[in-house]
This record gives C-alpha cells, structure tokens and sequence, in this order.
C-alpha cells in the first residue's frame, strides 16, 4: 500500500511544485492548464493519460475547451503520496 506524504515531503511541494495547490477540505493537489485552443489541450490530456497509465494511478480531470483541470491524489493511501507528486511533475514536463 502507497504511504501518505510525510511532513518534510509536504513542506517541499511548494517549492517542487510551484504551479499545483492543496485543494480546500481533501488532501490533494490541483492544477489548471490552459492551451491555445481544444486540440492542444485534448493532446495534452492523451498525453497526460499514457503516463498516468504507465504509472498506473490516474488523475482527476475534467475539459472544457482549452482548459484542463486536474486533481491528484491517492486513495489507497487516503491523501496525497509520493505518486501525485511524481505524476504532477511529469504533467508539468508536458507543458514545459
């Protein structure tokens, strides 16, 4: 089973994660991307979707236009874990 991040881990997501933000009352992380218009986002999201498969932990998301909103976190480990962390970084490799 995933472990929740620990204390120092959590600290550090500001700085590893300067765009993600703790989602009021979970215990998760969210990010809006924004593209130039639907195909850019839809390629992003199919993107997206390969990695978070490969790893075999999966965002929530939602799409409108050129807008994707996603939110991570673990289930398994009833809140944030090394996994969000992980896939939110790969995400922002995406879009760098």
């Amino acid at each position: 089973m995933t472990q929740p991040l620990d204390a120092t881990s959590r600290a550090a997501l500001a700085q590893a994660l300067p765009h993600w933000h703790l989602v009021e009352g979970r215990d998760a992380i969210q990010r809006r991307f924004r593209f130039r218009d639907f195909s850019e986002a839809w390629g992003f999201m199919a993107r997206a979707a390969l990695l978070a498969e490969k790893a075999d932990h999966h965002p929530e998301w939602s799409n409108v236009y050129n807008r994707v909103d996603v939110v991570l976190t673990t289930h398994d480990a009833g809140g944030l874990s090394a996994r969000d962390v992980a896939l939110a970084a790969a995400m922002d490799r995406l879009v760098a």
